[in-house]
């Protein structure tokens, strides 16, 4: 079952279900309503892909799953929770792939560390005004794996449903680190592309642009270091060269939704990793400063 039907949910879980895996969406109403009329499509350069997978609402489940891919914004978590808590059944595997880390904390203490896997997607996707699944880049990919780092026949099954989906998958004995190195990466994007209001080609080519990128950088990798999860020299230099690209047009969702006065999770993914910086003995001015731009934007945003 996929909680969510967004631009990462819908995307993969149309993938495992075009490999022939048996999915469940579980869905809004009002999301339910949009893709019975419209189908799930996933649109890209290379045409459009229409299915009509099974879709459920809160109150319908009456079943327990083997997997559960939990891909909503950190904000409707709790609810979230809510509404598939009755889907959880012994030997199931809880999937999240949100944002930042704060989320597995709350999984854990619901539903016990034994019930919750790690995960990390890289995917460009947004949903359009239609309620389509736009893909803008060919990467996606998706990587699992136990929080403890065995390789668990649970994990060996779902290597088995997830490998031939279509899309580049690997199961991780590190996978809570692999989670911390996407949150540097995300909130290091997020913030440079907010702060100076453009994408990472934009910043990198003028005077102090890759500069200031890198500074960025280093007070997130200097957080995930001081919480036991340090990048290691080459996956800095990856991450930097990702973030100081001159002929980049990248720019994480956090810019795209600032651009549109659209909420973005800036609680979750910037001002957590601030908090969690200060109780580590970590200074992150940079990021302390993409968290008050943000706040304010959320701020004009509720109130509008």
């Amino acid at each position: 079952m996929v909680v969510g039907a967004g631009a990462t949910g819908a995307f993969f879980g149309a993938r495992l279900l075009q490999a022939g895996n048996e999915v469940a969406f579980l869905v809004r109403p009002r999301r339910r309503e949009v893709l019975r009329e419209r189908g799930l499509r996933i649109v890209s350069a290379e045409g459009t892909e229409v299915l009509h997978p099974e879709l459920l609402v809160a109150g319908e489940l009456s079943e327990a799953y083997d997997a559960i891919l939990l891909s909503v914004k950190a904000d409707a978590l709790p609810a979230a929770i809510e509404d598939f808590a009755p889907a959880v059944g012994p030997g199931v595997g809880i999937i999240p792939f949100l944002n930042g880390m704060s989320h597995l904390d709350v999984l854990n203490d619901r539903f016990g560390t034994g019930s919750v896997l790690g995960g990390v997607v890289k995917v460009v996707t947004f949903v359009d005004e239609n309620g389509d699944i736009r893909q803008l880049a060919a990467l996606a990919d998706m990587v699992i794996g136990e929080q403890t780092g065995e390789q668990t026949p649970r994990l060996a099954a779902l290597a088995d449903d997830f490998g031939s989906a279509g899309f580049p998958f690997a199961t991780s004995g590190r996978i809570v680190t692999e989670m911390w190195h996407k949150w540097v990466f995300i909130a290091s994007a997020g913030a440079v592309t907010t702060l100076m209001h453009g994408n990472i080609g934009e910043i990198a080519a003028v005077p102090g642009g890759a500069d200031f990128a890198t500074a960025v950088l280093s007070e997130a990798a200097a957080v995930s270091a001081a919480a036991g999860h340090p990048m290691t020299g080459r996956e800095f230099a990856t991450t930097r060269e990702l973030l100081t690209a001159p002929d980049s047009a990248f720019a994480p969702s956090f810019y795209r939704d600032l651009s549109r006065g659209l909420p973005t999770e800036v609680e979750h993914v910037f001002a957590d990793l601030v908090l969690r910086g200060e109780k580590l003995g970590v200074d992150t001015p940079l990021l302390k400063l993409a968290t008050i731009n943000l706040r304010v934007h959320q701020n004009r945003v509720s109130a509008a």
